[in-house]
């Protein structure tokens, strides 16, 4: 490279990396991407790292080298790969000084290097102990040697696109074998060179050593030991499954001293990398140590060493220390029994400790919001383990002890979230109602907790309850609606906050409720009784208010919200029983006939409402479903409680007991009768069309739980309302169908059709839904298809009603086979997606649309229309030939149009969105097996660009997509060798086009090879099926394959690849029987396995 190319380099990369044109970075990406297109040019980059002195150039060259090796790995001897991996290590070595992301990627070389050839030779596994040199050299290089540590600890312990995951694990199992251990001693050794001032430099390169120590331990410990792949998006850490013979230094107790040195003398974000180890060291197994008297030593230090941070209050002003501090205590009781902590030295002391430490985060809530459910979680594992622990093991009293402390934090986070209410007013900081993550976190964990000592809790929430209830009563009665003045406001808010903590909380406790059969006679039902009656009085109370002032009195959104939160928890342990008794029942009415000896579940249900002195199961749920019914009625602008009003409503139908008992009530009954935006103006907001899908769908599944007798309205009068609106739209003319004033009632009346459409699961219902529609009203939907082409919101909602509705979901459109209405419904579903297709076409072809908005004004419902086409052609429903036997076009039709549709869409479009693209490759799979004459009478260059997209589909890396057009490629190829004998036109078509395309095949058979071989296993099996019967359809492009391949290999190669090719054709039958095709398929995958151990590119 002379110096004129090396600038050329230089502009290109500053370029790449720092030009505010994207013209200019795509045209720079381009151009260098060139450097990674084959192993020649890794001189190249060699040279470059040699020669310049700008930093992105070099980054560059450190990014080509990696995919060049990644990508060409069998390209290298062995030999080869060394001397690369040793001129980057030689490079670092020679320029420490080089910006952290060029040191980074060169790092990262290095370790790939490594990990691929770490069984090809000795010296790959010996790069730990070269590091060493590094470590021993400047403070500089003991920087880089660190790096280069951490760097391969990460690399092999992460598998590797295009490896199996047998070969990364083992690797990774060498690695830890061989070489994690002398890596963890490493990083301990820096750390107490640190900690002795051994080595001297400043202290900005002091705090480097010692983050990059602290992260390489940190490493080690969190490596994958066993191959249990962990979610690394995960904070539970799990136990680690260290090595036996790491035991001498876990137990050692200056390790676990030296991490707490740390710790304790260093600020973020080195402490809390400590904290972390320490959470690492914690979380080892149990039967690393030999004997349970060294397993309680270990605790016995680490409990101490807690207890001193506790009491002294080490680093926890810092907020990252804070957080994995909780974390810590969470982990603690995690990783040991209750039984080995009460024994433990110092537990009682650690616990009131950990308690006050509790407390004083819930006081201090607006720093550790996102830490507290660490420390629930530590309390809840710590009660839930009490019944298995003596009372007289360990510690004197250390059972009363948990209970005052658990009983001290239930109370003070509890005053502390009502106490947050008021901070919230006065000094306008962050909610903690609204943070939904943190929330959920805490709420779940309470129930364990307050359940522990269930009847001080439940007295404690009605303690304060009551008083605030009471006072937002008093407020209430004195208000006047129109005129509020804003102290009374204030109080008033501040008074449904707090009404709002003691819901969410009270929701959680009752759906902690254990039935068990060894919690049934604590009579905890009874506290679950009086915590609810008071949750039901305040919905009574405020529903009342707001149907009093017709929904101009609303409460706060977030007691809506804390409301439904406790409904669902209600429901789901006090509502799923239909054959439970009422109140006044004296007996079990179950099958027909009386049980007087109820059941232990069954007393303790009919306690629970008797208790609540709400009436029984069947009144408690009117009220729940009578709270819905006001929610969607007063709440009709607020998503978030119409959508989890919804959820609620949908999830209380969505049983069979309870759907049966819903159908009993009053108010399902109007809900039934009255769905329509008179009754309910939520369904007429814009912004909530997808929740009048939601509504019909809970609605109409509720109507067919039950038999045809036992339904508490005909389908016909439930209907009623919906058809009317067809009629009334079914009326007007093109103009009037156009008018703006009626697009809501438009677009309404098919969201709500499409939800009734998707509760239909069998024949029976379905043709109650086809009758009323057919045939009245469906010209209806072409007119729709024909006037409102042009609105992506209206086409939408229509084509997705159309797939709805011809989706033959469980075998649901099955007719008499003297009916004609499967053509019927195929005719009319032709005549909606010609008349959107033709329109949308010519539309398209004259306007033009923004980039940014094309799929949502012409892809979306293209995608839309060609799924609606794929339900109905594979639907089953329909026998097609009676099209071309009566000459009646709607088949030819409608997929001429389809065909007109994605052959305007650019092959780069239809890559570019997934949901496109998928709807794209479904049509053309069912063109190429079920309606192959269409494609095949296509002319050859419109053919030939539609196989063009199916091979770039194949090559996607969505791997259902990728199979979808494998399996169109088997389609053709089967066709062609099943019928290349026989005289027939659309055969004589077929070998047309292979004659003025008589590369197609051989493409298609090179194209899955090198997926085969190359390519990620996501979807080797779906992409092999194709395989045989395109070397069947053409076995000329798999001898040209064969010897192409043969051709790149040296002679060594060559040998193993003809032994693997015969191994690969032995004992296989020319046919595309089913046996034959899953035996070659299996061939294949010990073919891929054996030739890419000495492939090369």
């Amino acid at each position: 490279m002379d110096p004129a190319q090396l600038r050329q380099v230089e502009e290109l990369a500053n370029a790449l990396y720092t030009s505010s044109s994207t013209s200019a970075r795509n045209d720079a990406q381009s151009r260098l991407l060139s450097l990674q297109t084959s192993p020649q040019n890794i001189p190249t980059c060699q040279q470059i790292l040699d020669s310049s002195q700008q930093p992105y150039a070099l980054l560059v060259a450190s990014n080509s080298l990696m995919s060049l090796i990644t990508g060409h790995w069998n390209s290298f001897t062995t030999a080869q790969r060394i001397e690369i991996r040793n001129y980057v290590l030689s490079y670092l070595g020679n320029n420490p000084h080089h910006p952290t992301y060029v040191t980074s990627q060169l790092i990262r070389l290095v370790c790939r290097i490594t990990k691929l050839g770490w069984f090809d030779d000795r010296s790959h596994r010996e790069l730990p102990e070269e590091v060493t040199k590094f470590l021993q050299a400047t403070v500089e290089h003991c920087v880089l040697g660190l790096k280069l540590l951490n760097g391969l600890v990460e690399e092999l312990n992460v598998p590797t696109q295009g490896r199996t995951l047998t070969q990364h694990r083992k690797t990774a199992v060498s690695f830890r074998d061989v070489s994690l251990f002398r890596v963890f001693q490493l990083a301990l050794t820096t750390l107490s060179q640190l900690k002795t001032s051994a080595i001297q430099t400043s202290p900005q390169i002091l705090g480097v050593l010692t983050l990059q120590s602290l992260t390489l331990t940190v490493r080690c410990l969190s490596f994958d030991f066993i191959g249990t792949n962990p979610d690394e998006s995960s904070e539970d850490v799990g136990t680690i499954q260290v090595p036996s013979t790491w035991r001498s230094v876990i137990q050692d107790e200056e390790t676990l001293n030296l991490l707490l040195h740390f710790y304790s003398t260093s600020e973020p974000p080195k402490s809390d990398k400590a904290m972390e180890a320490i959470i690492l060291l914690t979380s080892c197994r149990r039967s690393l140590f030999p004997t349970d008297k060294d397993r309680a030593a270990f605790l016995s230090r680490l409990l101490n060493g807690i207890t001193i941070l506790l009491r002294n209050q080490t680093g926890l002003e810092h907020s990252e220390n804070y957080h994995q501090f909780c974390r810590l205590l969470g982990r603690l009781k995690a990783n040991y029994q209750l039984s080995e902590l009460v024994k433990a030295n110092g537990y009682t002391e650690w616990l009131s400790l950990a308690s006050s430490f509790t407390v004083q985060s819930m006081q201090n809530w607006q720093l550790s919001r996102n830490s507290i459910h660490y420390l629930l979680a530590l309390f809840g594992r710590l009660v839930a383990a009490v019944p298995y622990v003596r009372p007289d093991a360990g510690a004197k009293g250390h059972t009363k002890s948990l209970e005052e402390a658990v009983g001290t934090v239930v109370q003070q986070y509890v005053d502390c979230m009502l106490g947050s209410v008021q901070t919230v007013l006065q000094e306008e900081c962050d909610d903690p109602l609204d943070d939904s993550g943190s929330l959920t976190e805490q709420l779940e964990r309470l129930p364990v907790i307050c359940r522990f000592q269930y009847a001080k809790v439940g007295t404690l929430l009605v303690e304060r309850f009551d008083p605030i209830m009471a006072d937002y009563q008093n407020c209430i009665a004195t208000l006047n609606n129109s005129n509020i003045p804003p102290q009374t406001q204030q109080k008033l808010t501040m008074l449904e906050g707090q009404l709002t903590w003691l819901v969410y909380i009270i929701g959680a406790v009752v759906g902690g409720h254990s039935w068990s059969t060894s919690h049934l006679d604590d009579g905890e039902e009874r506290i679950d009784a009086t915590l609810s009656r008071r949750v039901f009085q305040l919905v009574q109370l405020i529903d009342f208010r707001c149907c009093q002032s017709n929904g101009s009195a609303l409460c706060d959104s977030k007691l809506e919200s804390a409301f439904l939160f406790y409904f669902q928890n209600f429901r789901r342990v006090y509502m799923f029983m239909w054959d439970q008794p009422s109140s006044s029942s004296s007996g079990i009415v179950t099958a027909g006939k009386v049980d007087v000896q109820p059941t232990t579940k069954q007393r303790v249900y009919k306690n629970m409402f008797d208790f609540m002195a709400m009436g029984d199961h069947t009144q408690v749920a009117n009220l729940i479903v009578t709270k819905v019914g006001n929610n969607l009625k007063y709440w009709p602008t607020n998503e978030e409680v119409i959508s989890k009003t919804l959820e609620l409503f949908h999830d209380m139908a969505s049983g069979y007991s309870s759907s049966k008992l819903l159908l009993t009530l009053d108010t399902v009954k109007y809900l039934l009768m009255n769905h329509t935006a008179q009754a309910f103006p939520f369904l007429e907001v814009k912004g909530n069309e997808r929740h009048r899908t939601t509504f019909h769908a809970t609605l109409t599944r509720l109507l067919f739980s039950s038999t045809a007798e036992e339904m508490p309205l005909p389908f016909d009068t439930f209907i009623d309302p919906i058809c009317e609106v067809l009629r009334q739209l079914g009326g007007l003319d093109a103009q009037g169908l156009k008018a703006p004033n009626v697009r809501i009632p438009l677009v309404g009346v098919l969201r709500d059709l499409r939800g009734i459409a998707s509760s239909l699961h069998n024949r029976r219902t379905y043709l109650m839904l086809f009758e009323r529609l057919f045939p009245d009203h469906f010209p209806l939907f072409t007119r729709i298809s024909e006037v409102w082409y042009d609105d992506p919101g209206v086409t939408t909602s229509l084509l997705k009603f159309m797939y709805e509705f011809v989706y033959n979901k469980a075998n649901r459109v099955n007719f008499e086979q003297s009916s004609p209405n499967g053509i019927l419904l195929f005719r009319t579903t032709s005549d909606v997606i010609c008349a959107y297709g033709k329109s949308s076409i010519a539309f398209h072809s004259q306007t033009t649309v923004p980039e940014t908005e094309i799929y949502k004004q012409k892809y979306k419902g293209f995608a839309l229309s060609l799924d609606v086409l794929v339900a109905a052609l594979s639907g089953n429903y329909v026998c097609f030939g009676v099209f071309q036997l009566y000459n009646d076009p709607a088949l030819d039709r409608a997929l001429e149009v389809a065909l007109q549709m994605i052959l305007s869409i650019s092959l780069d479009d239809v890559m570019a969105y997934p949901k496109l693209s998928k709807s794209y490759f479904s049509f053309l799979e069912i063109l190429f097996r079920s309606h192959i004459q269409v494609i095949l009478a296509l002319t050859t260059p419109t053919l030939m660009s539609l196989l063009n997209a199916v091979h770039e589909g194949l090559q996607s890396s969505d791997a259902p997509l990728s199979s979808i057009c494998a399996t169109s490629v088997d389609h053709l190829a089967t066709y062609y060798y099943n019928n290349q004998n026989k005289d027939k036109p659309e055969v004589n078509q077929l070998k047309q086009h292979l004659a003025a395309e008589p590369n197609l095949f051989a493409g298609l058979t090179a194209t899955l090879f090198n997926l085969l071989l190359f390519g990620s296993a996501s979807n080797h099996w779906a992409v092999m099926r194709p395989m045989l019967s395109l070397m069947l359809a053409s076995e000329r492009s798999f001898t040209q394959y064969k010897d192409q391949l043969m051709s790149t290999q040296s002679p060594q190669n060559q040998t193993a690849l003809n032994e693997a090719f015969d191994k690969l054709l032995a004992d296989v039958s020319r046919n595309l029987e089913s046996q034959n095709r899953d035996r070659f398929t299996q061939r294949l995958t010990a073919f891929r396995v054996t030739t890419r151990s000495f492939l090369t590119l």
